[in-house]
């Protein structure tokens, strides 16, 4: 009876479960439309900014703005970028793993490395390992908005205006479908210049001046290619989280399908054992 009670309380412990990781399933399916539609929306406007930026860029003189400024690169800083909460699957030990390495990879080139974290997963794993960040932002994937992008981006790009780095490199999850996420590692500064440009080189008259109009346009891509980023990431986050509660749900269903088995059997067993006693009991009376 001991061994059916235990049964018993697992089925149902496995059963509550299930009930979380279904409904964590439909929230993040929810999430996921959302996030998905975002992303799909906001990839034209950063990828053709990107385009033009690089191609006014190219004609322009690189001491125009500090952004445009290539020097040795002896310091680099690597922005995180992580989930704020877990269950879902490899989203964060992936980008951290990825992180780790590249940024290994740095140090053994002589670099100077400083980490920026965003999302509670990247503090709490650098926290442990007693790595100090420069800078931690955390709660911002609630509601992902352009406002925070370029709170983020004004810090960053203090200090590469200021000399303290020379390169600006993200490492995050860039969403390819709900079964699919890439980890990818994008340098964002120094400014990619294209060399070729296809088609006849036209010639532009600004206003109010060419030094006006980079300053104004590059600190804007940065911050659209960072806001492109946060969406890329979470859109995978909750891709991941939705693939994970339902990969989840469904082995409950294997484990409860398994423990119910397990429990007839057991029944069965008790059943015939009383039923054995039974008639040993009734021959021993004859």
């Amino acid at each position: 009876m001991a061994t059916l009670r235990a049964i018993r309380r697992r089925i149902a412990s496995v059963k509550k479960t299930q009930q979380i990781t279904r409904a964590m399933q439909m929230v993040a399916a929810a999430k996921f439309r959302k996030a998905q539609a975002a992303i799909i929306l906001a990839r034209p406007y950063a990828y053709k900014m990107r385009d033009v930026i690089s191609s006014l860029a190219s004609r322009a003189e690189l001491d125009l703005h500090p952004l445009l400024a290539r020097r040795p690169g002896k310091n680099t800083e690597v922005v995180i970028v992580t989930s704020d909460r877990g269950l879902c699957a490899g989203f964060n030990s992936n980008i951290l793993r990825a992180a780790s390495r590249f940024a290994e990879d740095l140090r053994g080139d002589a670099k100077r490395v400083s980490l920026t974290m965003i999302g509670k997963k990247a503090r709490d794993y650098y926290r442990r390992r007693h790595v100090q960040a420069r800078a931690v932002h955390t709660d911002i994937f609630d509601e992902v908005t352009y406002h925070t992008a370029a709170l983020i981006v004004d810090d960053i790009i203090a200090l590469f205006s200021e000399g303290e780095t020379d390169e600006l490199y993200f490492v995050y999850n860039e969403f390819k479908s709900a079964m699919q996420q890439d980890v990818v590692v994008e340098r964002l500064l120094p400014f990619e210049l294209e060399e070729d440009q296809e088609g006849p080189v036209i010639d532009y008259i600004y206003e109010p001046s060419e030094a006006a109009v980079l300053d104004d346009l590059l600190e804007k891509h940065i911050k659209v290619q960072v806001f492109r980023i946060l969406l890329e990431s979470s859109a995978s986050e909750h891709a991941a989280r939705m693939t994970a509660m339902d990969a989840a749900t469904n082995n409950a269903d294997d484990m409860i399908s398994f423990l119910t088995l397990r429990y007839n059997k057991a029944r069965q067993e008790t059943i015939t054992k009383e039923l054995l006693d039974i008639v040993g009991g009734a021959e021993a009376l004859r």
